[in-house]
This record gives C-alpha cells, sequence and structure tokens, in this order.
C-alpha cells in the first residue's frame, strides 16, 4: 500500500512527519533521510498494533485530498510503500522444537480450554503481545 506522509521541518528542530491516512501515527528525524525511514517503522509499528487490536485499517484517501488539507500546508509530500502482505493472517505452517515436558504442558493446557495446540500457542503469544505493548516493552 502506499501511504502518503507529510514532513515539515522547522527551523529549530528535526523534520517532523505526518501519517495522515492513520491518525496519531506520526515521527521524526534529524534529515529527510532519516525522517521517512522513521515514517516506514512508524507506519508498520502503528498498522501492527491496530491488527493487534483487532481494529480494520483505516481507508486510504487520494493524496490530492491531503494536500488540500490547510493542516499540512507547507510540508513536502512523500509516498511510503508498504508491503502489507506481512500483516495477513494466512495460515503458515512452521516448526518448532519444544522440550516434551512443555509440548505435554501445552497440550494439556490446549484440550482443557478446547483448543488446538496451534490455537492455544496463537492465543497465548497473541495476549502476551497485547501485555508487553500495554506496559510499553
Amino acid at each position: 500500500m502506499h501511504y502518503p506522509i507529510v514532513i515539515h521541518k522547522d527551523i529549530a528542530s528535526d523534520y517532523g512527519v505526518i501519517v495522515p491516512d492513520l491518525p496519531g501515527c506520526f515521527s521524526a528525524g534529524t534529515t529527510m533521510d532519516e525522517a521517512m525511514t522513521m515514517a516506514r517503522e512508524a507506519i508498520e509499528c502503528h498498522i501492527g498494533g491496530l491488527l493487534l487490536d483487532g481494529d480494520p485499517l483505516p481507508t486510504l484517501q487520494s493524496l490530492e485530498i491531503h494536500q488540500a488539507n490547510p493542516e499540512y500546508a507547507g510540508g513536502v509530500w512523500c509516498i511510503v510503500d508498504i508491503d502489507i502482505s506481512q500483516f495477513d493472517d494466512h495460515v503458515q505452517r512452521v516448526n518448532i522444537t519444544l522440550p516434551r515436558r512443555i509440548l505435554r504442558t501445552v497440550d494439556a493446557c490446549a484440550k482443557r480450554m478446547g483448543e488446538t495446540r496451534s490455537g492455544f500457542i496463537v492465543r497465548a503469544a497473541l495476549q502476551t503481545m497485547r501485555e508487553d505493548a500495554d506496559h510499553g516493552i
């Protein structure tokens, strides 16, 4: 997906970046190149957070609509291309290694909860990531 970003530079500060299609998503950099790199990281992090919370991705608007917004006047516009396939929910088979004791415990817990081993591991991982995000980790 192509995300328009607007970059502003004040005399006494770094380059500030706003991503109009992702409310609350912003970044900065000491150079224009760094600002664009940091914008990519901010967009990917923001999208990941939205999906982790189960929120839909906001609809992209055209660059012309954003450029007409007086809030972004005087900024330099760039497009950041994000490969959103990294965020898809298609199932992918993986091979992991666990100690037998842990695997037996995971299987027993999954069975008690009426889940498959994979479903249990996914739910536990997502829960841990949400808790880490809530604590700023």
